[in-house]
């Protein structure tokens, strides 16, 4: 037997969600995870990279199981980084706080999963979830506003979205 589960009409979020990236990296760091990756943004990345297919599959990739994930590497710090995370020292101005910055070594290829962040279906599931993802993600909350019907097309993207969420806040 089958149990259909109707989703609410008026999920939590009915009146939109908002959000910028910061370019702060913490959504590529953290715990081990896996960054799922499409036979198509393997290809993609192979492009990007100017590498061939097998050579950027053995250099970036892992297979676990029938799904392929980019590899992670161990940062000084503990955590399970993207391996194509990079740290951008901070420029020193004068009278000014420098702050360094982590952004991703393959922005315009970054996989679906990445072009999608934050609105996953883990952080959507209640307010209190998209709560703790906020306290890692200074973007949550914060800049462009999000429609329902936005938040649910980018949730439900089979493929690269026009505009994703993560478009606005790299420079």
């Amino acid at each position: 037997m089958k149990l259909t589960v109707i989703p609410p009409k008026d999920p939590w979020y009915a009146d939109g969600l908002s959000f910028t990236c910061t370019c702060c990296g913490n959504c590529c760091t953290g715990g081990p995870g896996f960054v799922w990756m499409s036979d198509e943004e393997i290809d993609r990345l192979a492009e990007h990279l100017g590498l061939s297919r097998d050579e950027t599959f053995k250099q970036y990739c892992r297979k676990l199981g029938q799904k392929v994930s980019l590899k992670e590497k161990l940062s000084p710090q503990g955590n399970y980084d993207c391996i194509f995370l990079e740290e951008i020292p901070a420029k020193k101005e004068k009278g000014k706080v420098a702050l360094s910055r982590r952004v991703c070594g393959i922005y315009p290829v970054r996989p679906l999963q990445c072009r999608t962040w934050p609105f996953w279906d883990g952080n959507l599931a209640s307010k209190q979830l998209w709560d703790e993802a906020a306290k890692r993600c200074p973007g949550m909350n914060d800049g462009r506003h999000y429609t329902q019907e936005r938040i649910e097309a980018l949730r439900d993207a089979p493929d690269w979205p026009d505009k994703p969420p993560t478009s606005g806040g790299r420079k």
